[in-house]
């Protein structure tokens, strides 16, 4: 332990995650559907950004924000992979404070970003249906570039004072975490100093973020239904709104589970800790599970190349 102004607030060297409150016992069988749901991450979409990136007929601006939406879950991912799978797989339940602010960082750094490839996404599909003539004219690679990096450096901009923070605070020997990754609302439950400061800066970067680009989303479909209708012809109509059918998928499985996690973190102190523990675990497993099964699915394009690509794989065995 390292100690803080020379008293018994202290940082402590490690944190201890609790996995499942409650399940402990059965760590061994709950690391069987993790393990799943990382290998369909890993796989589903480590094959699209394969697939976009050696199809040249792919090269288009809405196959690279998939690329990028692909990328960020999969960052996602690996920031919770070690603590996880360490927890459930090998019964390691501590993690040192730094590595802990890392994963914090890291995760919600990509989860944040995730928002807003979203947001990019949604632009990208009004652009399509506004003005298709001009589509890829007006969405260029170096456009596309700028808007990745942007949404980075948002994010990492407004995440990067939150480890900060938490490192200057006492906790007292108060290190035991109810979840299997460093989540923030869970961190700043654990000093004993005045965290009010973190309280508000993580409310800030939510309201920030998140906020305007769920609004930004919401303006965007406004817009995409406005242009749509004045299609004159219903199968014209359905082909354009068809093309977002993927994206709205997204949006649901992004923003629901990030709002009702933020609701119960904010106001259900009282209920049931595996309660928080689902929701934090849908939060950050269902977006990266769920979106390359219905990208692939539902889009003509990838859904051709995945089956083509796995029919060479079975002629060459």
């Amino acid at each position: 332990m390292r100690p803080f102004n020379g008293s018994m607030e202290f940082t402590p060297a490690t944190f201890t995650l609790v996995g499942i409150p409650g399940l402990e016992a059965e760590h061994i069988w709950i690391a069987v559907p993790f393990c799943l749901m990382y290998s369909i991450i890993f796989l589903g979409n480590g094959m699209i950004l394969h697939i976009i990136r050696t199809d040249a007929a792919l090269h288009q601006p809405m196959y690279f924000f998939l690329a990028m939406l692909a990328f960020v879950e999969l960052g996602v991912s690996i920031s919770t992979l070690p603590t996880v799978l360490g927890i459930f797989l090998l019964g390691i339940t501590k993690v040192s404070f730094d590595g802990c602010l890392l994963q914090m960082f890291s995760m919600h750094s990509f989860t944040l970003m995730e928002s807003g490839v979203l947001l990019a996404m949604s632009v990208d599909r009004f652009v399509a249906i506004y003005s298709p003539l001009r589509y890829t004219a007006i969405l260029t690679i170096p456009r596309i570039m700028g808007m990745g990096v942007a949404i980075a450096l948002r994010n990492v901009m407004f995440m990067l004072p939150l480890p900060i923070l938490l490192k200057r605070l006492p906790f007292c020997g108060h290190n035991v975490l109810t979840h299997s990754y460093c989540l923030h609302p869970d961190l700043i439950k654990l000093p004993c100093g005045d965290t009010r400061l973190n309280s508000i800066l993580g409310l800030f970067v939510i309201t920030f973020t998140s906020g305007p680009d769920s609004l930004l989303i919401m303006v965007s479909y406004v817009l995409i239904l406005h242009t749509v209708l004045r299609i004159a012809f219903g199968t014209g109509r359905w082909r354009a709104l068809s093309t977002c059918v993927s994206h709205i998928y997204a949006v649901l499985v992004y923003y629901v589970p990030l709002v009702s996690l933020s609701v119960l973190h904010r106001f259900g102190r009282h209920l049931p800790p595996h309660l928080k523990t689902v929701m934090a675990n849908a939060y950050l497993f269902f977006p990266p599970v769920i979106n390359p099964i219905v990208y692939s699915i539902k889009t003509k394009e990838i859904r051709s190349r995945i089956v083509r690509a796995l029919a060479r794989k079975r002629n060459r065995v």
